[in-house]
């Protein structure tokens, strides 16, 4: 026999996180007004940019705004989608965010619309109330009849079983069957158990332990959660809230019309879903909302790279966001004056005009180099790297002349290896090697036409 003779509570000492390039971002950082702090959230600059995307919010947050198309055009590394980052923490967690890459559309198994069309419906979720009537209440009596089973008369098998019920106003016995007795055994529910059994389906639900009971008070420690004792009557209408997407719905739908073959033999689902079954959840959808039982929360569908995309997708957006259930689209592009992906047509930021003149463009510009500072300055401390001023200027001004991602990209790398040395503070020592041992783009350039004789080219 093992004796446990102690236990000690321990303490984590060491917490082990990713930090992401985005993680120290709380939100747009505006003011009660709306416009842009220059400093604030996480977001440096940008100001005008950050003032529009706040009444994109504002908007959004109002139900003004659903089916709308948003653009950020800007160069490389101005903040694009640190902006669509901040959007999403300023919507908070109600409505859905979705963020994919214009590549994700490309798949050998779907086809882009369908890819384009279920990202879209994940964006849109649905609040459903739902009354239904219920029995809850602590158990304080439960006792499980057996009977002989039919084939074999050494086994037993549940028959039925009385249980009793209590709540701050009453106490209750009622006789169940064998499926919601078996359900019973199944959750392991006992005296103490707070249950809820749906007087409809049947169907048994564990709460939790009630903290009343002398099962609560046996052990300090325990996998289920303690709760009140419920109030009010054994038996009553309650409400139910849901929380869920229009994909969610999709799936559900298409499960129950999976035919013989996924129903009897397990069968794969479809990979893409039909329209059928898309119109019919939209229908039973607006029924609901028509009925007050369900409420709609538009989110936002951030594409990043958007020009990857080519005309069938961006013709397909265009239709889909002048739908009556469609969310917020934001598109992002760092490009210019660009051929739209599968033409040889030239336009501007490689969209189609038809589209540009159905969205609303947020610009964003070049960061200076007090931006620059202020954002290593963030990113040092959301890392937890001490830097010395000479080192942090040093930075600032390869952020400046070359890339702001090449700077934030040396300040981890630099931490390293003043820590490789022995300091706990980053120094310029430790910034200029690190820049003599990784090349920039412009510097690969270089490298790469000093050597285009020697490499292989397919």
């Amino acid at each position: 026999m093992i004796v446990l003779s102690e236990l000690k509570e321990l303490s984590v000492s060491r917490r082990i996180e990713r930090i992401g390039s985005h993680t120290h971002i709380k939100g747009l950082g505006l003011d009660e007004n709306g416009k842009a702090v220059k400093i604030k959230d996480g977001m440096v600059g940008q100001e005008r940019a950050r003032e529009a995307a706040g009444l994109v919010v504002r908007m959004i947050k109002e139900g003004k705004l659903a089916g709308r198309l948003v653009i950020l055009a800007g160069p490389p590394g101005t903040g694009k989608t640190a902006i669509a980052v901040a959007i999403a923490r300023e919507l908070g967690l109600n409505v859905p965010f979705i963020e994919m890459s214009g590549a994700e559309v490309y798949s050998t198994e779907r086809k882009k619309t369908e890819v384009l069309i279920e990202a879209m419906r994940k964006c849109i979720g649905v609040e459903i109330h739902e009354m239904r009537e219920v029995y809850e209440g602590e158990v304080t009596k439960i006792n499980i009849r057996t009977a002989p089973h039919p084939y074999n008369p050494y086994q037993r098998i549940v028959e039925s079983a009385t249980i009793t019920l209590k709540t701050k106003e009453e106490e209750r016995t009622i006789e169940v069957g064998e499926d919601i007795a078996a359900q019973l055994i199944q959750q392991g529910v006992r005296e103490g158990s707070v249950i809820q059994i749906d007087a409809e389906s049947g169907r048994v639900s564990l709460i939790g332990i009630s903290q009343e009971s002398n099962l609560a008070k046996q052990y300090e420690l325990d996998t289920k959660a303690k709760v009140p004792r419920p109030e009010g009557k054994v038996k009553k209408q309650k409400e139910f809230v849901y929380y869920v997407t229009l994909a969610d719905l999709d799936r559900m739908a298409a499960r129950r019309r999976g035919g013989i073959f996924s129903l009897f033999f397990g069968g794969t689902e479809e990979k893409e879903i039909s329209p059928e079954i898309r119109s019919e959840v939209d229908r039973q959808v607006k029924e609901m909302i028509d009925e007050k039982k369900a409420f709609l929360h538009p989110g936002v569908l951030f594409i990043d790279d958007a020009h990857l995309l080519d005309l069938e997708c961006f013709s397909f957006l265009s239709r889909a966001i002048e739908g009556e259930l469609s969310p917020i689209v934001i598109l992002a592009t760092n490009r210019g004056f660009a051929r739209i992906r599968g033409t040889d047509i030239e336009a501007p930021l490689g969209f189609p005009p038809d589209l540009l003149d159905r969205g609303i463009i947020i610009g964003t510009d070049t960061y200076d180099e007090e931006s620059i500072r202020e954002i290593l300055k963030i990113r040092a401390n959301e890392e937890g790297i001490e830097i010395e001023n000479d080192a942090l200027e040093k930075l600032t001004k390869i952020g400046h002349e070359r890339s702001l991602r090449y700077a934030v990209q040396l300040l981890s790398i630099a931490a390293e290896n003043a820590k490789i040395e022995g300091r706990k503070k980053v120094i310029v020592k430790d910034v200029e090697r690190v820049d003599g041992l990784f090349m920039d783009v412009s510097e690969a350039v270089e490298h790469l036409k000093k050597y285009e004789g020697l490499m292989m080219k397919h």
